[in-house]
């Protein structure tokens, strides 16, 4: 088992920013790719941003494109999501996935997850 520890989620109005934090161990900062996805009440998870940990490159769902950027900081064995101009449909909980071997699919294939963060977007 990878342990992912999500945070940084909470309350904001819309137009607000917040910035998620995965913590992952060193070996999972060896792997392949980090992703953050999300979920709200009623709705199947949907992939929010990827970044592959070599060679950080980058992507986006096209729903949060331009609004959120995700980071790593290898030192720190973090990946980040800053979220700003927040919608309330970004409203959800938010989870850090792992990928550990080669698969360029941002949208599936991920080997571990984390247990997720609330991120709640008043109108």
């Amino acid at each position: 088992q990878v342990p992912l520890a999500e945070s940084g989620g909470g309350l904001v109005q819309a137009g607000g920013s917040l910035r998620l934090s995965c913590a992952a161990s060193g070996r999972t900062f060896r792997s392949y790719a980090m992703g953050w996805f999300r979920q709200a009440p009623g709705k199947e998870r949907e992939f929010v941003s990827g970044i592959r940990l070599s060679s950080a490159v980058t992507y986006y769902a096209d729903s949060v494109k331009g609004r959120f950027t995700i980071s790593k900081n290898n030192a720190k064995n973090t990946v980040y999501l800053q979220m700003n101009n927040l919608k309330p449909e970004d409203s959800a909980v938010y989870y850090c996935a792992n990928k550990i071997g080669y698969d360029p699919n941002w949208y599936g294939g991920y080997d571990y997850w984390g247990q997720g963060t609330q991120v709640t977007v008043s109108s």
